[in-house]
């Protein structure tokens, strides 16, 4: 979805507004209208993401998400499927959304370019979101964190001190 037309739009309406003042204040809108672009950007495509999670919790036939590639947010529809079929082996039941209470918390994720294109390939060959992959890579590293760690050293170690 490309956010131009509103931006522009936005950015006239500032100086429209403005056209009734001085110079200065003609300038200054000017000004303003073109430092806000990231800014309405941002809160445009935040706005379309609180949207989209309102139509998919009203939606039982699947997930909207929107996808920011670039500069502009990309609408993502993703039906169920006809039946739930079980699990495949390979793929756990995520145990964390039965203990969900259904809130979400929003966090800010920087990685490397590299790293977060890898990580929308894994997504896409998996079917799912990026947001989606990474709740299930996040998920699955909690799980198995909670496994006792493993020692090739064999059963028997011992730490401390010694006196001879």
């Amino acid at each position: 979805m490309d956010l131009t037309d509103y931006v522009d739009a936005l950015r006239g309406s500032l100086t429209t507004a403005a056209a009734a003042g001085t110079e200065q204040a003609q300038e200054t809108a000017r000004l303003l209208a073109e430092a806000l672009e990231p800014a309405v950007r941002l809160t445009v495509t935040q706005a379309l993401s609180a949207m989209a999670a309102e139509v998919t919790a009203a939606w039982d036939g699947g997930l909207v998400d929107i996808r920011v590639r670039g500069r502009d947010p990309e609408v993502v529809v993703v039906r169920a499927p006809e039946h739930d079929p079980e699990p495949a082996p390979d793929q756990p039941v995520d145990e964390a959304d039965a203990d969900d209470d259904g809130a979400v918390a929003r966090i800010s994720l920087r990685l490397p370019e590299a790293l977060k294109s890898r990580a929308e390939t894994a997504a896409a060959a998996a079917g799912l979101s990026l947001n989606a992959w990474l709740v299930r890579a996040v998920a699955d590293g909690l799980r198995e964190s909670t496994d006792p760690p493993r020692s090739s050293r064999g059963p028997r170690r011992y730490s401390g001190f010694a006196r001879s």
